[in-house]
Order: structure tokens, then C-alpha cells, then sequence
């Protein structure tokens, strides 16, 4: 669903009482601490829970959600999303945007020629990476900086790219 931003994945269950372990898929985890309602992706339907009580623990969240109170209750959606609306989503900077708005976005050269289409954003530790598939269908990854990415227009999912020496056969 277009207008749904994924913030974390169930990945275990924590107890007995309903509480969940949650891998964060966003930049800042605390921002959970604000997060009153989510909606878990099970796959077949959205669910909409609201954030009982949250806890930190390593790199995971500790998250309880009102009604559900039995492990039998939860423990089926391990592996599952947790989203939430573009409304609830944290608000955004400058310059600043979600990855989600630039999958499938077409990735041309300076002059306007094609070079793909952006398929995956890696985070590293210093930069992300965007990995383009060309026509032919093979991967070019381009590191996300001021030197390789030129431009991202997000109304026209377009990025514009300078190939850098040794990035492309």
C-alpha cells in the first residue's frame, strides 16, 4: 500500500504476555517511544494495533500491544511488518526523503542518458548504495554521494546519477 512506511519487523515473541522483540527499520528507534498506533502486515490483511507500552533492549524494541495479552496471540506473526501511515510517519527534513518514494525510479547520466532502474537501497556505515538494474538486467551499484548522485527528484521518481570510474564494466 502506497501510503504505508514500514518501521520494523516482528522477529521473536518476549515472554509470554504478548510482547513482541521488533528489528527497527528506521533511522531513529526512539521513535518509537512517540508511536501510539501501527498496522501489522500479516500478509493476508493490514491489522491495526495500538502501542500498549514500549522498551529498549540491545537494537531491538520491546513492544506490547492493547489486547493482545497471551503469546498464543502473537506468536504467528513473527517475520511480519509493522507499518505505519505517511501521517504518523516521522516528519521529514529538507532534502530529506523516504526510501520507499524511490524504488523503481528511473536512474539516468548527466546527460540525460538511461542507466536504469533504482531496485534496492543498501545501508552501509558510511553511505548507502543504490542498486540499479539495468536493461540487460544486470546490477550497478552507486554509492549515495554528492560526487555519483547528482539529483533526486522525487515527483518525477527520477535520480540522476555520474557513473564514476570503475563502477560499470
Amino acid at each position: 500500500m502506497e501510503n504505508l512506511l514500514r518501521v520494523g519487523v516482528i522477529s521473536n515473541t518476549h515472554g509470554v504476555r504478548g510482547e513482541v522483540k521488533v528489528f527497527p527499520t528506521t533511522d531513529d528507534p526512539k521513535r518509537f517511544k512517540k508511536l501510539k498506533k501501527v498496522i501489522l502486515d500479516t500478509g493476508e490483511e493490514y491489522i491495526n494495533l495500538e502501542v500498549q507500552s514500549v522498551r529498549f533492549f540491545k537494537q531491538l524494541v520491546i513492544l506490547k500491544f492493547k489486547g493482545i495479552d497471551n503469546i498464543n496471540d502473537i506468536e504467528k506473526y513473527k517475520g511480519k511488518d509493522l507499518l505505519v501511515t505517511r501521517e504518523n510517519a516521522v516528519p521529514l527534513e529538507e532534502n530529506e526523503y523516504f526510501i520507499y518514494d524511490i524504488i523503481d525510479a528511473e536512474v539516468v547520466n548527466e546527460n540525460g542518458e538511461p542507466i536504469g532502474t533504482l531496485k534496492e537501497v543498501l545501508t552501509t556505515g558510511a553511505n548507502d548504495v543504490y542498486v540499479v538494474e539495468t536493461e540487460d538486467k544486470k546490477e550497478v551499484l552507486l554509492p549515495v554521494i554528492d560526487e555519483c548522485i547528482l539529483d533526486i527528484n522525487i515527483e518525477e521518481k527520477k535520480v540522476v546519477a555520474k557513473i564514476l570510474p570503475g563502477l560499470v564494466d
